[in-house]
Formats: C-alpha cells, structure tokens, sequence
C-alpha cells in the first residue's frame, strides 16, 4: 500500500471513530499532497508525500517555537498535536552514528576533497536520506567532515 493509501485509510478510519482533531491533520495532509499535484500535474509518489509531509511537520515546529513566544500554550499544544499526527507517516528515523556513517560514505563516494564540494555530497545524501534525518543537521555535519580534508 502506498503512503497516499495509508493516509486516505488513516482519515476513514478517522471519520469512523470521530476524532475530529486526528481528521483535521490528515485532511490538512491530504489538502497539501494534492495542491502539490494540481500545481505540478503529476502523481506524487512515496518520496514526493514524504517531502510533503516534512514541509508541514517545520511549519509546525516553527508555529509551536512561535505561540510558546508569545505565550499561547494552547495553540502551542494544537499544533503539537498536529506533529504528533504527521510525524505517524515520516520513515523511522536514523540514529546519529548510522547518519555520521552515511555521511562518510557520501564523502568517499563522491571524492569530495574539500569545502567546495558540499554541493555534490549533500545532493547524494539528500536522495539517501530525505526525511529519515534532520538535513540541517547533516548539513552541518558535511561541513565538518570536509573542513577537515
């Protein structure tokens, strides 16, 4: 089944049992998966839904820093509980040992010999590792392994 299917099934299921705050996220989902194949005329697949789904979980990240700014713990918690929702159709995260490993394998493959070839390491890791790790993250962790060539 694909994760489009499993989200569609997962908003039945809602509907079901009348969880309306459960429903609401995956509509909202749902809305901006097929925006995005409106808008670019296609089919998105697993890894297309994945990027969908990761847009949406740091817009909630980033409402939650925000509302707990301004002291408005109850929204604060709505979109935590929108998070906590999205976050079900996200891979299994990796740990940091296999994402320092990845990226070292990255940086050997590509032959990267410095600070100039960032470019070329993240879009390898990019394609391995979309939204299994935190690409900012991995960012950063590029930049060391190549700071030090």
């Amino acid at each position: 089944m694909s994760l489009k299917a499993r989200i569609t099934e997962d908003m039945k299921s809602a509907m079901r049992a009348k969880d309306s705050e459960r429903l609401g996220t995956i509509r909202l989902l749902l809305a901006a998966i097929k925006q995005r194949e409106v808008d670019e005329r296609i089919e998105l697949d697993d890894a297309a839904v994945i990027a969908v789904t990761d847009k949406l979980i740091k817009q909630r990240k980033d409402s939650i820093s925000q509302f707990q700014a301004a002291a408005r713990e109850d929204l604060a918690a709505k979109e935590a509980a929108e998070l906590q929702v999205l976050l079900e159709y996200m891979p299994q995260q990796l740990s940091a040992d296999e994402v320092a490993a990845e990226v070292q394998a990255a940086v050997a493959e590509t032959g990267a010999t410095g600070p100039q070839d960032m470019g070329r390491v993240m879009a390898v890791l990019k394609a391995k590792l979309a939204g299994r790790a935190d690409m900012t993250a991995i960012s950063g962790l590029v930049k060391n392994a190549l700071a030090s060539r």
